[in-house]
């Protein structure tokens, strides 16, 4: 035994670092070039912006279905690279508002102020005004008035409307006092608000409180009198009637699924994650998304082709690579979270997703520390106690990143855990990394543009998520699940 012993460990360091270099050789794929190529295309003015359920998404996803054919993966839904799901919009046909003897035109005096567009014929006898349409602790504009069943109206500047989660918990209040529809005077009417398109939505619902912006022209010829500050919160006597037809437009968008197959481990999984959609267009203007998420969808690609050219010189993974870029992120994480309700693949025979949303730049918050040096990875210290552990000895081994876990801080205000593609697998249960840059000054900005792309530090970053998807698919076992999710839903 005492001979023994040492031959083992010599056998066993060996191996591990035959592992190393193999993985070092398909790394060195993963050049800051190959990404420059990748991400030129995806982040192209051709793309306009990769709108989900728009043109510009349809041909960002024959792009990555394209590479993965030509990297010769499987095809991840029944034969079929992109895996469709339904997605609404609705327009308005016809819209009207009349009091009295006065008409006043949709867009000109009112528009749509909730997410989904009511349809029918609203007659209002009653208007309850309620000024700001505060309630707190400290101020209640509801006092004293019966709302039930009423048509409500509370007014919002134009600084109120920008902050959109105080908005947005006014209007919520407005809702919740069961009011028959809300309308909000608007001092920014009608400024940008959509003259006739609602927005995108996954399940049709029927608008249960309709809500409206309006003119003060129109509020004061709803109350006969003009909206001062000093104007009495009471029920105003009116007679109005408010007509709107909707024609519900069924559209489609696609997650981009390409499938490595493992060997003796082949029905366990390892998801690649990133989302290849953005904002679109507005009018001429393209919000290009380089770094959110073209960088994320780069990274897919770029790792995919490591994984492939392993492959073909007979280093097969153990697992199941499933390289997924998915749609819809940017409207509510709809892409990831129809595929976990509708996997292709055993959720509990995932044993974990990395998933990669804006890597490419540099957060200029980051004030300490090598800010040309680091990633922030986040949710590893939930779900699988094996998380953490590997991320310290793949970086500690290869890339020497500064591991920069902020973000798993509970009290997080930027609530960074929630707001991309892994929180869906995550709350299936499955461990997850995401790895994040940080925002910066061109957050969802038209000039998220692919020469502000910082693309050495990006080849890092993408080369710690490859080292570290290869130890997960080629380890013994699958990572354990032996921790709490620990986080409130969003």
């Amino acid at each position: 035994m005492k001979k023994l012993l040492p031959l083992l460990l010599m056998a066993a360091s060996t191996g591990a670092s035959a592992q190393n270099k193999t993985a070092e050789k398909f790394a060195a794929t993963i050049t800051p070039g190959a990404l420059k190529a990748k991400l030129s295309v995806i982040a192209s003015a051709d793309m306009e912006g990769r709108e989900t359920a728009t043109a510009g998404q349809r041909k960002a996803a024959a792009y990555i279905e394209n590479y993965f054919k030509k990297l010769k993966l499987l095809p991840g839904d029944s034969g079929k690279y992109q895996m469709p799901y339904p997605v609404y919009q609705d327009s308005i046909t016809s819209a009207s508002f009349i009091t009295g003897d006065k008409k006043f035109a949709f867009g000109e005096d009112f528009s749509i102020a909730g997410s989904g567009i009511p349809q029918g014929s609203f007659t209002m006898n009653n208007i309850v005004f309620a000024g700001k349409g505060i309630k707190d602790s400290t101020h209640n504009d509801y006092d004293s008035l019966n709302i039930k069943q009423q048509w409500l109206m509370i007014t919002a500047s134009a600084e109120e409307e920008k902050n959109f989660r105080s908005f947005y918990r006014k209007i919520s209040t407005a809702t919740q006092s069961g009011a028959a529809g809300v309308l909000i005077v608007s001092d920014d009417f009608p400024g940008s608000k959509p003259a006739y398109k609602g927005r995108m939505y996954l399940k049709p619902t029927e608008v249960r409180t309709p809500s409206f912006f309006i003119s003060k022209k129109l509020a004061a010829a709803l109350l006969n009198t003009n909206i001062e500050e000093n104007t009495i919160h009471k029920t105003y006597q009116t007679t109005a009637q408010l007509d709107i037809s909707k024609l519900t437009n069924h559209l489609q968008s696609t997650n981009v699924i390409g499938v490595l197959p493992g060997t003796d481990r082949k029905s366990q999984y390892v998801f690649i994650t990133g989302h290849y959609d953005h904002l679109g267009k507005q009018d001429s203007v393209i919000y290009y998304g380089a770094d959110d998420d073209g960088s994320g969808t780069t990274s897919v690609l770029q790792i995919a082709e490591a994984f492939a050219k392993a492959r073909d010189k007979g280093f097969r993974p153990r697992r199941t690579m499933v390289f997924m870029t998915v749609s819809g992120e940017e409207k509510g994480l709809w892409g990831s979270g129809y595929y976990t309700d509708h996997p292709l693949f055993n959720l509990d025979s995932t044993s974990v997703d990395l998933n990669i949303d804006m890597v490419g730049r540099i957060d200029p918050e980051r004030t300490y520390g090598d800010s040309t040096n680091y990633v922030y990875p986040i949710g590893e210290d939930k779900l699988s106690s094996d998380l953490m552990p590997v991320s310290d000895s793949i970086n500690n081994t290869y890339t020497h990143l500064e591991l920069d876990r902020k973000f798993n801080d509970p009290n997080d205000p930027n609530r960074f855990y929630y707001r991309s593609d892994h929180y869906n697998f995550a709350d299936k249960g499955v461990p997850i990394i995401f790895y994040f840059n940080g925002t910066h000054a061109d957050y969802h900005r038209p000039t998220d543009t692919i020469d502000k792309i910082n693309f050495g530090l990006m080849a890092k970053r993408v080369k710690l998520v490859f080292y570290t998807a290869w130890e997960m698919a080629n380890r013994d076992a699958m990572l354990k699940r032996d921790l709490p999710l620990n986080a409130e839903r969003r």
